[in-house]
């Protein structure tokens, strides 16, 4: 994997989500500029309590999972990353696993989301999978630069349905 990060990344802790989780995801991703790029308003917590189950399951099933992300040195929850399987039929990489990576809008531009998906990324090479993508509003800077970091590349651009927003597709072959 090519890494083009030029300072330390800080340590991380990855977990499987568990209930309590859910509650977390929706406390840190509430501010305006983290909704920014995944339909503007905060989601509700049933939506993340119906996510995180479903997290588990990819882990069961699949061995990694979009995972919680905790501070290293008090174990707060940071966000998530990992990977799950695309979940749309109908658009974007249908049957292909899909990294991504959110934080609280406090967390950003100290390492965490790049570390993160790099030890997640552990867990997906573990699982046996030998590419990701990641689906990335062509708007969110933050985002494209993580990918990267991670060595990924550009190799399509999409329009999201709906909004009809430009989005790019990177892959990583692992």
């Amino acid at each position: 994997m090519t890494k083009t990060t030029d300072r330390p990344l800080p340590a991380v802790e990855l977990r499987v989500p568990t209930d309590e989780d859910a509650l977390h995801w929706h406390r840190a991703f509430r501010h305006p500029d983290v909704m920014e790029f995944h339909g503007g308003a905060p989601a509700e917590l049933s939506v993340y309590d119906e996510l995180t189950a479903r997290q588990r399951r990819h882990h069961a099933e699949r061995g990694f999972c979009f995972y919680t992300l905790l501070a290293p040195d008090d174990g707060a929850v940071l966000g998530f990353t990992g990977a799950q399987p695309w979940p749309y039929d109908d658009w974007g990489p249908a049957g292909e696993i899909e990294i991504g990576w959110r934080l609280g809008r406090e967390h950003w531009g100290k390492g965490y989301a790049t570390a993160a998906a790099e030890a997640a990324l552990d867990a997906v090479r573990a699982g046996g999978v030998r590419h990701v993508v990641a689906m990335i509003d062509a708007r969110n800077e933050r985002s494209l630069a993580v990918a990267g970091r991670l060595g990924m590349r550009r190799a399509e651009t999409v329009s999201t349905p709906g909004s009809q927003r430009e989005g790019h597709c990177y892959r990583l072959d692992l």
